[in-house]
């Protein structure tokens, strides 16, 4: 099985986006983030925590493959493009290239976000936290806006209903003013089964949700995002 290309073993893939991907996927702009604390969860080799902080946000990410030496995350990062453009390339009618173009527009892509990260990974490693959903390492509303893409509904064959209940919920409990969530489609590029139970557990915790379509375009199935308000309802 792959995601965004990547191989999918019994785990996760480890693998980022740029700042200018994560503002399509998640249907942000700049000054949506000014000013603001955001937390990106599973932030993975991707560059929008480093970015963000430039344009004036107090930005942290959270992942479990966090904690290594940057030279060993440096060796797991280009192996991991490298697979990518294999795979890519090989079946690039599986894949919407109305944002990217083509296999060599993806592959820069990844190469920024990946650098990106390391080069901010080595300088400010406290803005890198190594925990994992769905228990977080912080206070109730620590965070203004919270994003997770690609882990909740992505990898619902290996992780059950319960563990997207919980995940969601912990997500919007260190939210203070809004959660999104992007990828709705699991493995097989289908909604997935899990979406409208999470919406519900939300909306039953005092969450507004809503869905909303955004124009970042890759892996087939849904283009939507979770867009949850009232968090401070979550505790």
């Amino acid at each position: 099985m792959t995601q965004d290309g990547f191989v999918v073993s019994d785990g996760t893939a480890f693998y980022g986006r740029t700042f200018e991907e994560y503002c399509e996927l998640f249907d942000l702009a700049v000054h949506d983030l000014v000013d603001r604390r955001i937390l990106d969860c599973p932030g993975g080799p991707g560059s929008f925590t480093a970015v963000a902080a430039r344009v004036g946000t107090d930005a942290v990410a959270v992942d479990p493959e966090y904690g290594p030496p940057v030279a060993t995350l440096e060796e797991t990062c280009s192996s991991a493009v490298d697979d990518v453009v294999d795979q890519l390339q090989a079946k690039t009618d599986l894949f919407d290239w109305s944002f990217y173009g083509d296999v060599a527009t993806r592959e820069r892509y990844a190469r920024a976000a990946a650098t990106r990260f390391l080069a901010d990974y080595a300088r400010q490693p406290d803005r890198y936290v190594d925990a994992a959903l769905p228990a977080l390492p912080f206070d109730d509303g620590a965070f203004d806006l919270v994003c997770s893409a690609n882990l909740l509904f992505l990898y619902d064959d290996r992780f059950g209903i319960g563990f997207h209940r919980d995940a969601a919920l912990e997500l919007a409990r260190v939210a203070s003013e809004e959660l999104r969530i992007a990828g709705l489609q699991s493995l097989d590029a289908e909604r997935s089964e899990y979406v409208d139970p999470v919406m519900a557990t939300l909306r039953e915790a005092g969450c507004t949700v809503e869905s909303r379509e955004v124009e970042y375009r890759f892996q087939p199935g849904p283009t939507e995002v979770l867009v949850v308000t009232d968090v401070d309802s979550v505790v």
